[in-house]
């Protein structure tokens, strides 16, 4: 469905605490650092949709909102009044674009593709 939460970023001074309060509240699992550049953990929530940590500020999350054409999304983002960074892939598992609505509020997209190079 557009616009399904499909994942959900947090970021964290520290990771080991984030990861017991978001296990304790939710019993959401994360697994290992799934980069080697920066500790990235992620976890399952559903069959269609996942949290990460991060390290970074706190503040507001990163939300990725699924769309059948990311292509398409963006224009419409920018035609109604939002910005949206061009597509940037994850390699076999999606593109993103980075985006603000008409108010300013950060969001992104996600369309999944596992042949996003």
């Amino acid at each position: 469905m557009a616009g399904e939460v499909v994942h959900y970023e947090i970021a964290a001074t520290d990771l080991e605490r984030a990861k017991r309060f978001w296990e304790g509240v939710f019993g959401w699992e994360f697994g290992p650092s799934m980069s080697e550049q920066f500790d990235y953990r992620m976890a399952r929530v559903s069959e269609r949709s996942g949290a990460a940590l991060q390290p970074g500020d706190p503040g507001h999350p990163n939300v990725y909102l699924d769309v059948a054409d990311i292509d398409a999304a963006i224009e419409k983002v920018r035609e109604l009044g939002g910005q949206a960074d061009d597509k940037q892939p994850v390699p076999t598992h999606g593109w993103f674009s980075a985006c603000k609505d008409s108010e300013g509020n950060a969001f992104s997209l996600w369309q999944g593709d596992p042949s996003a190079a």
